[in-house]
């Protein structure tokens, strides 16, 4: 695996024409680099908890969980300690080896709530899980007191292109969110990022995100590709589902341009049967998050992803097994 074919200067117009290369020719090579540096029979399997659900002052078009919008959804207080270890035990007894807690944060802040996680961090570190974390926008110390509480990944998505991102969201910048993934890069923790489809962006737009991605200093370890579910009561209710054409192409560009990272197979999974599933995982996604819940959406339950993962000869990737490929602390 010569780093000399590890890419961070890769031009649109170059993403651009591997994206729209014919669909079987592109799932084709991209299955190919996806052998080249990754076991093809095994599949990253997280499992993301809401820790603190709703309230979020963000005006995120496509999220149940802004307070600028009526979804019904409740408002919860932070989880106990208790809770979140039950979940993640749970979660490890049913194949999980990474599991990533949410809270509905704009930002983090430096009280009782912040430790209260950082404590969480430590308990599920200790279980011999990778922990991911998706908090909001934090500083470089923030990012250093997770890290040393055990935190192994933070998520950030990038959400859609630089271009269309204000079209999504007002309540903070592009610039922000780069900003955010520095700060957890300087801290050495793993980062996680990607974002979603069907916000309404062009094709352009999500060339546009996957060159930010793929030209930062060093990729994303993990790239979740989204496929939008959307909420009634949001702005984007009413946008229709992709397709898994459409994920394949994400899928499949990403693979080649960023070969070493984790391509994760994220929200919108639930309407996807295991034939566009199947498709999904030969274009070269590895990743994929387990249990009936992400966040507020639906999601597969453990029992159905484990009667595909039989079928298709799949298996769960160990915890910490590409940490010193990627130079990653581990505690």
């Amino acid at each position: 695996m010569s780093q000399a074919e590890i890419r961070n200067d890769w031009t649109k117009t170059e993403i651009s024409e591997i994206f729209h290369s014919p669909i079987m020719e592109l799932a084709f090579r991209a299955a190919s680099v996806h052998r080249k540096f990754h076991n093809p029979n095994e599949v990253q399997v997280c499992t993301l908890l809401s820790v603190k659900t709703g309230g979020c002052s963000e005006d995120c078009k496509y999220c149940s969980q802004s307070v600028r919008y009526d979804t019904g959804l409740k408002v919860e207080r932070l989880l106990e300690h208790e809770q979140v270890m039950e979940k993640a035990n749970m979660a490890k007894e049913n194949g999980s080896t990474r599991f990533c807690m949410g809270s509905a944060w704009r930002n983090i802040r430096d009280n009782r709530d912040f430790d209260r996680v950082l404590e969480m961090v430590k308990g599920v570190n200790a279980m011999g899980m990778e922990v991911c974390c998706t908090l909001g926008m934090l500083t470089e110390e923030q990012a250093q007191k997770l890290r040393d509480a055990g935190l192994f990944a933070y998520n950030h998505n990038l959400d859609t292109s630089r271009e269309y991102y204000e079209e999504v969201i007002t309540t903070r910048s592009y610039d922000d969110r780069l900003e955010t993934i520095d700060n957890v890069r300087k801290a050495g923790i793993a980062v996680c990022s990607g974002g979603i489809i069907g916000l309404g962006e062009s094709e352009d737009d999500r060339i546009s995100m996957l060159w930010t991605l793929s030209n930062m200093e060093k990729h994303p370890e993990s790239v979740p590709v989204n496929a939008l579910v959307p909420v009634e009561g949001t702005p984007m209710e009413g946008n229709k589902r992709v397709s898994v054409w459409d994920m394949i192409r994400m899928i499949s560009t990403a693979r080649i341009i960023m070969p070493q990272s984790n391509i994760r197979l994220s929200a919108g999974r639930n309407e996807m049967p295991t034939s566009e599933q199947a498709l999904c995982f030969m274009a070269g996604a590895n990743s994929i998050f387990a249990g009936d819940k992400l966040l507020t959406t639906p999601n597969p339950n453990f029992s159905n992803d484990q009667e595909m993962f039989d079928l298709l000869g799949l298996e769960p990737k160990e915890a910490f097994k590409e940490a010193k490929h990627y130079d990653v602390s581990v505690s």
